[in-house]
């Protein structure tokens, strides 16, 4: 399957309109809470820490992701209100131009992990097992977009990335 995820022509159309679908709901959740004016992650917070996740004996399962709750993000709440919002939009854009598309699944898992550590269900596991998909199919989630010159351009451009010839390229 990995094989197929990464050359197939057949599997980029599907991995294109997995990007899309993942895209369109990062993109419209992070401009909701943009247009909104209003956005704030406070109240989600207090409850994360109010009502931990609890394992079966009842005892919170994440202890560490309660005090990095209470200790890092709620004090700094402006700071990652700003970075929800904006980036869940540059998720979105990511996804559905195609450009930076296994950063923007990247970083997408790290925020629907964080809102699952947190006890919001919501879509996160279905978006969570699309964006897998996405990250292990690599240059080719993006070969239907801007990755087909944006990554040959990095790599040609900076140079720790080395002029290797990308899957896009061949």
């Amino acid at each position: 399957m990995v094989k197929w995820l990464r050359n197939s022509q057949s599997s980029m159309v599907v991995l294109t309109l997995i990007r899309l679908y993942v895209g369109y709901v990062w993109l419209t959740s992070g401009w909701g809470k943009i247009a909104s004016g209003n956005f704030t992650a406070e109240g989600m917070i207090q409850q994360a820490i109010k009502s931990p996740v609890t394992g079966a004996t009842g005892s919170p399962a994440y202890g560490w992701f309660t005090k990095f709750l209470e200790n890092i993000v709620q004090p700094n709440m402006g700071l990652f209100d700003f970075m929800v919002q904006y980036g869940e939009l540059l998720i979105g854009l990511g996804l559905i131009f195609g450009t930076l598309t296994t950063l923007a699944s990247f970083f997408g898992l790290g925020l629907n992990f964080t809102y699952l550590l947190a006890g919001m269900i919501s879509t996160n596991p279905v978006l969570i097992i699309l964006q897998i998909l996405l990250l292990v199919a690599g240059l080719n989630a993006g070969k239907i977009g801007g990755d087909r010159w944006v990554i040959p351009f990095i790599r040609e451009k900076v140079p720790f990335m080395g002029k290797s010839k990308t899957a896009v390229e061949k």
